[in-house]
């Protein structure tokens, strides 16, 4: 028999992402160009959206999966509830055959009712992220996000009240953010019960307000290796809650990955692989700063072998530096970031 752990680790997890840019979203962030963050640049059909799913559901090979759709991109609950009604409504036949297990959609946190939150039940909506990025109000009010910290928390007690699972996005480096704020707001999700969440670092997007301002000189990104240094503090802790890490980075679009939507700042197709390059550079810092050996043997476990040595060996060069041999080595018997030197 197998137990409970061993039966989840054989189930993949897949979502469906069907993007719908700026749908009813009634503020237009300093920050945000959905059309050329997501690379979507129209809002998909119903007989689109069958043919997204259809085509992802034709590339699920394992039997043991589960499924859902996500609606991401906009924000869902502000669409009048009956058109909300009819996109869910399209996803109903996959759950009806077993094909689709659930639904998870992004939203603003001043766009969660009672009467919502009971309509989405009935349409098989498990998750609901909202878009906080920040849980200070001063970083809100000069971003112009249109709410406040109040109603992110308002609006996380509704949808766990409700029985739907919490995510709750954040975003470094925004206009007015601090290191001391954003660790700050990564602590306001792990308070609010959040499931999981999702770390963005802040980007100068072509045809946004912060792109006249960082044309003005009233607006510097962070820089990558800042970037970096922010998200190895906040991601473990986020970890540590026990809270679901979904992404560090923003998905690398055609228009960010060419630069012809991306103005600045720490953009990274390996965003995520950079900061726990970081974290591990600490680890390894900690750990051979009193060792007088030239020859190091360095065992990891298999699933942080690649993060130890760093993203293009950044941390193995960094130790044949200062030692003459180096060699890493897979260890199942160590866990999570555990480490041990020979």
């Amino acid at each position: 028999m197998y137990d409970l752990c061993e039966i989840m680790l054989r189930v993949k997890h897949y979502t469906i992402p069907i993007f719908i840019p700026e749908l009813a979203c009634p503020f237009q962030c300093v920050f945000c160009n959905q059309k050329k963050i997501s690379g979507q640049t129209h809002i998909p059909t119903g007989d689109e959206i069958t043919k997204t799913i259809d085509s992802h559901l034709r590339t699920f090979r394992r039997k043991n999966k589960n499924v859902e759709v996500g609606f991401f991109g906009g924000s869902f609950t502000g669409i009048p509830i009956d058109e909300q009604k009819q996109y869910l409504k399209y996803v109903q036949p996959y759950i009806r055959l077993e094909k689709v297990q659930s639904i998870r959609l992004s939203t603003r946190p001043d766009y969660i009712t009672e009467e919502i939150l009971l309509m989405l039940k009935k349409y098989n909506v498990t998750t609901i992220e909202l878009g906080a990025q920040s849980f200070d109000d001063e970083v809100l009010k000069t971003t112009r996000r249109g709410h406040s910290s109040h109603d992110i928390v308002v609006a996380s007690e509704l949808i766990l009240k409700h029985g739907f699972n919490l995510g709750l996005q954040m975003m470094v480096g925004l206009p007015g953010d601090t290191l001391e704020k954003s660790i700050n707001t990564a602590k306001r999700i792990i308070e609010s019960g959040a499931h999981n969440t999702r770390i963005y670092p802040s980007l100068v997007i072509k045809d946004t307000l912060m792109h006249n301002w960082y044309n003005d000189g009233k607006y510097k990104p962070l820089s990558l290796s800042e970037a970096a240094s922010w998200c190895k503090i906040i991601l473990p802790m986020f970890e540590q809650a026990g809270i679901d890490v979904l992404r560090v980075g923003l998905h690398p679009s055609e228009g960010l990955t060419s630069g012809d939507d991306l103005i600045d700042g720490p953009f990274h197709s390996s965003f995520k692989e950079l900061v726990l390059t970081e974290i591990w550079a600490d680890i390894l810092k900690q750990a051979t700063e009193n060792i007088k050996e030239e020859k190091l043997e360095i065992r990891v476990n298999p699933k942080e072998i690649n993060y130890a040595i760093g993203y293009k060996s950044k941390n193995k060069n960094e130790l044949l530096s200062k030692f003459r041999y180096v060699m890493f080595i897979t260890d199942e018997s160590i866990a999570g970031r555990g480490i041990k030197i020979h």
